[in-house]
């Protein structure tokens, strides 16, 4: 979704890759208590069109520190408008993929979650397709399901999270598989996905496979967000 994103931003001086890095960064930082009090519109500046894309692309993540309320200020208005921003300049076409979609979703159900307004003032959450979760093979379902790594939050995504939860096992050689190609983000995505779920094969020693992804990600900025939330909304990865 980022590189779809990009091409429709337009090429500029700051490319979106960085402005998603600094963004995840300010996430994870806030996840783990540093810095100041979190504020998305801090991080992400309303008008500035990569800032939109950003938000997108890291969807539901943008709004995770106000599921932990000593991490975080309560969201305001400005955080309100950066993310209204995101949600009419980039809603999913009817085209979009099944990933995007979700992805759309999660964003707007954290927006109801985290942020105050009534649902009348935020956009209706779209149906998204499900039938892949139990259709997919587990290669292609581990890789959806890290891309929607951002769902993997308290309070929101129930009915997928539900959904995911009879094939923790494929998840788990998925992730197994993820580590073994050194795809750093995609086991990440997934560990987090499995901290949620709960019900971790014993064997797979999900807490040091966590603490190696971390040390092997050379600080990837999205990488350490979603070991960031492992750890503080579940306590997994040490």
């Amino acid at each position: 979704m980022a590189d779809a994103l990009a091409e429709q931003t337009g090429a500029g001086a700051v490319p979106l890759s960085a402005v998603i890095a600094d963004a995840a960064n300010g996430v994870a930082l806030a996840l783990r208590g540093e810095g100041d009090p979190y504020a998305l519109s801090r991080l992400l500046r309303q008008g500035d069109a990569l800032a939109s894309a950003a938000i997108r692309v890291l969807g539901a993540d943008a709004l995770a520190p106000y599921a932990l309320d000593h991490r975080a200020t309560p969201g305001g208005a400005d955080d309100e408008a950066v993310v209204r921003e995101a949600l009419a300049a980039y809603p999913p076409g009817p085209d979009a993929s099944e990933v995007s979609v979700w992805s759309y979703r999660g964003l707007v159900e954290a927006s109801h979650a985290f942020l105050p307004g009534g649902a009348d003032h935020w956009p209706q959450a779209p149906r998204a397709g499900s039938a892949w979760v139990a259709d997919d093979p587990w290669p292609r379902f581990s890789h959806r399901t890290s891309q929607l790594a951002a769902l993997a939050l308290p309070g929101i995504a129930t009915d997928l999270a539900g959904r995911l939860a009879p094939r923790t096992d494929d998840l788990a050689r998925g992730f197994v598989r993820a580590v073994r190609r050194r795809d750093w983000l995609q086991a990440a995505g997934l560990g987090r996905w499995l901290a949620r779920l709960g019900q971790v094969p014993p064997t797979l020693g999900l807490d040091n496979g966590l603490v190696f992804v971390r040390h092997m990600s050379d600080g990837d900025a999205r990488v350490a967000l979603h070991l960031a939330a492992a750890r503080q909304f579940y306590g997994r990865g040490g």
